[in-house]
């Protein structure tokens, strides 16, 4: 289950992100989601009701295009809008993709560029450009199905999806305690340049500096990481991307897979075995 505030204005499309954020944690594991109940909190002395009703039209559209049953859900009055949904899929229990499990010499693969949470705070002050706008509500609501499809073909031994710990914060949760480490090539993350301009202004949300005090210890980063990226790795994204673990044989042909079906995907680094339960990024 996962449910958050808006993350946009348009409610539709607000809908249709959250809607997409939810499935993710099934297409992670390589599950596919089947039946769905919305999660609805709603202020109805305060919101004119249209709002909610785009807002779930936005979201049972993205439902219908994922092939996922609406059978039901909750409504509260809250002060603040917020939605979701709760998820069942399926999948049988030998093939399920933990976030756990990275092999020594995997390729790190993700599947979607980082800095939603920076444009969506420029958005919440009125400084994001419509073009920004318009490029992260493309990729927030953009499915991981296809990526999910094709990492199990790729033998994925790992995988999780990047959502409110940023990449660092998610890449950490997946080696923590572990006997692997993972090596992050900056240059080699894909980002949304809007992303990148804003931060350089100083646009950046609270959860990005949480993500850092609660994961910094686990990383490492070299002195010629340009000084953006060292927060947008930190990034909260939403409805974000996957970060998979595969085997290095595997990874041109999986990116060259994921490129045809039209996902925007990267190697951006490779698991080691000489800094166990560390990031380093170069």
């Amino acid at each position: 289950m996962d449910f958050f505030t808006p993350i946009v204005d348009d409610p539709y499309d607000f809908g249709r992100i959250a809607v997409a954020n939810s499935l993710s944690d099934v297409y992670a594991m390589g599950g596919t989601p089947v039946t769905a109940m919305n999660v609805v909190c709603f202020p109805k002395d305060s919101m004119d009701i249209e709002v909610l009703r785009e807002v779930l039209r936005g979201g049972l559209d993205a439902m219908h295009q994922a092939g996922v049953i609406l059978v039901g859900g909750h409504t509260v009055d809250d002060p603040e809008l917020k939605y979701g949904l709760s998820v069942t899929g399926t999948i049988h229990p030998g093939d399920v993709v933990h976030n756990y499990g990275a092999r020594v010499g995997d390729r790190l693969v993700l599947t979607k560029p980082i800095g939603t949470g920076i444009i969506g705070t420029a958005i919440k002050q009125g400084s994001a450009s419509p073009a920004a706008v318009k490029m992260v509500t493309n990729s927030m609501t953009a499915f991981n199905k296809t990526a999910s499809e094709l990492m199990k073909q790729a033998g994925a031994h790992a995988c999780t999806d990047i959502t409110g710990f940023g990449l660092l914060g998610h890449a950490g949760e997946m080696i923590d305690g572990t006997e692997v480490g993972y090596l992050i090539r900056a240059a080699a993350v894909p980002t949304f340049q809007p992303a990148v301009e804003l931060v350089e202004k100083g646009v950046a949300p609270g959860g990005l500096g949480r993500n850092r005090d609660y994961r910094g210890h686990q990383v490492d980063l070299g002195p010629s990481v340009a000084a953006p990226m060292r927060d947008l790795l930190w990034d909260p994204q939403t409805s974000g991307g996957l970060l998979i673990a595969v085997p290095a044989g595997n990874a041109d042909g999986f990116i060259a897979d994921l490129h045809k079906a039209g996902v925007m995907a990267a190697v951006i680094g490779e698991v080691t075995g000489d800094n166990p339960g560390r990031i380093k990024v170069e």
